[in-house]
């Protein structure tokens, strides 16, 4: 039976990859993924007070113990524990891999969290845990396709490799202040697109736009992203899909004044 697990957990799925390392960032993707939507259902079946689903980790006290508290345990045991192989040793590697990517999803699940500081789980400051889950898993899965960062191919010069990672940061930053998220994300594996995503019109509502638009600008902005957009409608149905839909902003605004954990349980 222990001969059939290590089989497992030492499959290689991408026989023959001259790229070193990319059968582990397959499980992590993997593990990832699988992580996210089982925690995400959990909370979902929490959300829907299903009444044999074990419900919230508290403590005797009635603490209630954030998932990103399991998840930041695991990524760390398993960072550690990679890092002190001297050379990658099946399974015990790929185990690793597993463990990291299962941490990171419970992680970025509460991703949300980390940025407000606060239960916003099931409101709509709550989102921006789908979309970091959404930009994860296309930047893992392009570093999984074989794709390079910053189009690097590694046989540059220092000098070369460093001023073009810095000019490519830059633009992305800007890319991403302007709201356009997805596209400052594919910026970071195809060249070229970050100074189209920097020279592009912002979202209104973004960091960008808030402090540098006005007037005319602001006008053209918000009538290029109005919020019953198409795209924007195919975004909400999307996130709604893989997450649940938030709640209402009054009565988020009354959750959070009553202590709600962000898994739906007070």
């Amino acid at each position: 039976m222990s001969g059939v697990s290590f089989a497992f957990f030492s499959v290689d799925p991408l026989q023959g990859s001259e790229e070193p390392g990319r059968d582990a960032a397959f499980l992590v993707l993997l593990a990832f993924l699988l992580s996210f939507l089982f925690i995400r259902t959990s909370a979902r079946m929490i959300r829907a007070q299903v009444s044999w689903w074990p419900g919230n980790v508290e403590t005797s006290s009635g603490l209630h113990i954030h998932h990103l508290v399991w998840g930041i345990c695991l990524m760390t045991a398993a960072g550690f524990l990679a890092f002190a192989f001297e050379t990658p040793v099946s399974p015990w590697y790929q185990i690793a891999a597993i463990a990291f990517g299962f941490g990171a999803g419970l992680t970025f699940d509460e991703f949300a969290l980390w940025v407000n500081l606060r239960d916003v789980y099931w409101s709509s400051q709550g989102r921006i845990s789908l979309d970091a889950v959404v930009l994860v898993t296309a930047f893992m899965l392009l570093v999984v396709l074989g794709t390079k960062p910053f189009g690097i191919e590694g046989n540059e010069s220092p000098i070369t490799t460093v001023s073009v990672v810095a000019l490519d940061l830059v633009l992305i930053v800007i890319t991403f202040m302007k709201g356009r998220i997805g596209l400052g994300a594919l910026a970071v594996f195809i060249p070229g697109l970050a100074l189209w995503g920097a020279l592009r019109l912002g979202k209104p509502h973004s960091p960008w736009g808030r402090r540098r638009y006005s007037g005319k600008k602001l006008e053209r902005a918000e009538k290029r992203f109005p919020p019953d957009s198409r795209g924007h409608r195919m975004r909400d149905g999307f996130l709604n899909a893989i997450g649940g839909r938030p709640d209402p902003p009054a009565s988020a605004d009354v959750s959070q004044s009553a202590g709600a954990s962000p898994d739906g349980n007070v």
